[in-house]
Parts: structure tokens; C-alpha cells; sequence
């Protein structure tokens, strides 16, 4: 069950099963790379993390600077947009650059970021790339290969799935460079990276839930990766549908602002509610059936000043969303003023 769930991974970002690391949760694998990263996180080396990120890829990243005294830089979210500017990149990037952490897109505002130029000038220097996958691996058809990135994380939990994460190495050497965290010392590949046994009920979710997403679409042959790249591209198409109507809902509603404007998204987004805590906004919509989540301690809304004005509440979409829950979710909204 162990190599099943290696090579499901594998498929769902085109990458070797042999790179695959699992565990509890992609904050706990997170936090195990960045402990075993004394080599590039040291004296005179530079770590550069984004403020659009969640705290999973931020805090094990401070924490390892602050350990092997790293210098931190921070990628700047765009107040405008929410989005992360490429613009920047190559001010922040440097000969002493050794790992850049940021996510593909983010599970607050739904921004996406452009990884490809980041990339090359990462690797032109010699770093590496820690690509965050959590928030888009539900929504969009994840290419390790295709970014270049060195290591991407995702959650089962995301899409459905267990509460397993994993961690996949590009290039499944690359993960005899970082010192083992496992308490078997004779470990070898990824149980390097792994602390603890697996929970192989869970394991064999992780599998089912992946076999779900390949087969979202039930035109989709072939192969799983195939079944994948089909089914993903067919259930954006139906969330982007969805979503222009969520958007076009709330901007119905004159006490509802939007936080954020990025061109490229994932159906995530975050608003405010004038005059209204985000509590209060979350337990009425919960009262109505509908979850959602008030981010009071997010890096993002603080630039933002969201939480300078009561908060903001969190929403996506999932595969079976629909317009009368949308429906359902404005009429709540409306109750509120």
C-alpha cells in the first residue's frame, strides 16, 4: 500500500514515485525538509519565503534561518491585486540565494503565482524551489517537470482526501542532500524524510481519493496521469463557471468587499463584511449550512489591512459545488444588513 500511494502521488504531479515523501501532513513534511536543511540555510546563505503563503511554508523556513543563521527575504503580495509580482524576483534573488518557498497559489485570496521565470533565476544561482501545491492541487493539473520546481508539497485533505501529506522530490537524488530526520538509521530515499510509521488505512484513501479525481470526467482513457490531465482540465471549466457566479453574486451585495482582484485565480476568495465581524459572518453562514473560515492569523490580510476592519472570511469552491449554493450563500450574506 505504501508504493501504491508513491505512485498515485507520482501521477497527480507528473513526478518519479521514487521522490514521493508521505506523512502526517504537508506542514509536518515541510517542517522535517527545512530541519534537515543546515546546508542551505546557514551562515551567509539567504532563504526568501512569501507573504502569500500560508504559515506551513513560512514558519518551519524562519525557523531553520533562525536555527542556522540564514538571512530571510520576503516576496511582497501586490495590496491591489493579492498577487506576488515577478517584477521582484530579481531584486530578492542573489548569489547567496540557497531556497526560495512559496506557494502556486493561495488558499486565501486564490491568486496564482507565476513560477517559471522565479525558477530559472533560482537555479542560475544554484537554490532551490520549494513549491507549495496544497490550495491548487484540488483545482488545477499539477506539472512538477513542467515548473522546474525542486520539491512540491500537497494535502490529501485538500481534495477530499485523508489527512495524509506529500512531499515530492523532482529529482529523487536530490533528497540524499538533506540530512536524515528519521529515527531508523538506516533509512534510505524518501523513509530519509519521514519520521515515524505510516497509517496505511489512510494511505489506501490517498489512492481512492486520486482514483476520484481521475475519474471526475467519465469520458476520460488511459493511463492515470491521462485520466488526470482530462478530468482536471474538465472540472476548472465547470468551477470557473461556477465561480464567475459566486463573484458576480457577492459584488451584488454593497457590504460585502472583495479582497484582492488577481487575474489568474484558483475559485478561492476571501471578503469582508462592512460592519460585521468575519466571526459573526462564519456562524451565520454555518447556521445556513455553509462552511467557511475566518482567517485571523493570515500574513496576507495583515498587508491587506483586513484584519484591521473585523477580518475576512475564506470561501471555495469544491467539485460538486453548485449555483443554488451559491444562491444559498448570498441569501445568508443578505440576512446579515
Amino acid at each position: 500500500m505504501l508504493d501504491a500511494a508513491r505512485e498515485a502521488v507520482a501521477d497527480l504531479v507528473n513526478g518519479d514515485p521514487g521522490g514521493v515523501v508521505l506523512g502526517a501532513d504537508r506542514a509536518v513534511l515541510l517542517s522535517s525538509l527545512a530541519e534537515a536543511s543546515s546546508s542551505r540555510a546557514g551562515l551567509g546563505y539567504e532563504v526568501i519565503v512569501s507573504r502569500l503563503d500560508d504559515e506551513a511554508n513560512i514558519a518551519p523556513w524562519l525557523r531553520a534561518a533562525h536555527r542556522y543563521g540564514a538571512k530571510v527575504k520576503w516576496a511582497e503580495v501586490d495590496i491591489e491585486t493579492g498577487e506576488l509580482p515577478t517584477w521582484q524576483w530579481e531584486s530578492l534573488i542573489s548569489k547567496s540565494t540557497r531556497l526560495v518557498a512559496v506557494t502556486s497559489a493561495s488558499g486565501t485570496l486564490g491568486a496564482i503565482t507565476d513560477l517559471r521565470a522565479m525558477t530559472k533565476l533560482v537555479h542560475d544561482v544554484g537554490g532551490l524551489v520549494v513549491v507549495d501545491h496544497s490550495a491548487a492541487a484540488p483545482y488545477r493539473l499539477i506539472d512538477i517537470k513542467e515548473t522546474e520546481a525542486d520539491v512540491v508539497a500537497v494535502n490529501a485533505v485538500g481534495w477530499g482526501g485523508p489527512p495524509v501529506g506529500a512531499m515530492v522530490f523532482r529529482e529523487p537524488a536530490l533528497m540524499n542532500t538533506f540530512a536524515s530526520v528519521s529515527t531508523n538509521p538506516y533509512a534510505t530515499g524518501p523513509a530519509r524524510l519521514e519520521i515515524g510509521g505510516h497509517q496505511f488505512g489512510l494511505l489506501a484513501g490517498v489512492v481512492a481519493s486520486i482514483e476520484y479525481l481521475a475519474s471526475l470526467d467519465e469520458s476520460a482513457r488511459g493511463t492515470r496521469r491521462e485520466r488526470l490531465s482530462v478530468s482536471m482540465h474538465s472540472a476548472s471549466a465547470y468551477l470557473n463557471r461556477i465561480f464567475d457566479y459566486l463573484m458576480v453574486s457577492l459584488r451584488s451585495l454593497p457590504l460585502v468587499i472583495l479582497i484582492g482582484r488577481p487575474e489568474a485565480r484558483i475559485p478561492v476568495l476571501s471578503f469582508a463584511f462592512h460592519d460585521v465581524p468575519a466571526d459573526r459572518v462564519v456562524q451565520r453562514l454555518a447556521d445556513n449550512g455553509i462552511l467557511a473560515i475566518a482567517n485571523a492569523n493570515s500574513r496576507v490580510l495583515d498587508v491587506l489591512g483586513a484584519n484591521d476592519v473585523g477580518g475576512a472570511v475564506t470561501v471555495g469552491l469544491a467539485h460538486y459545488s453548485t449555483t443554488a449554493e451559491v444562491d444559498q450563500l448570498v441569501r445568508a450574506l443578505a440576512s446579515l444588513g
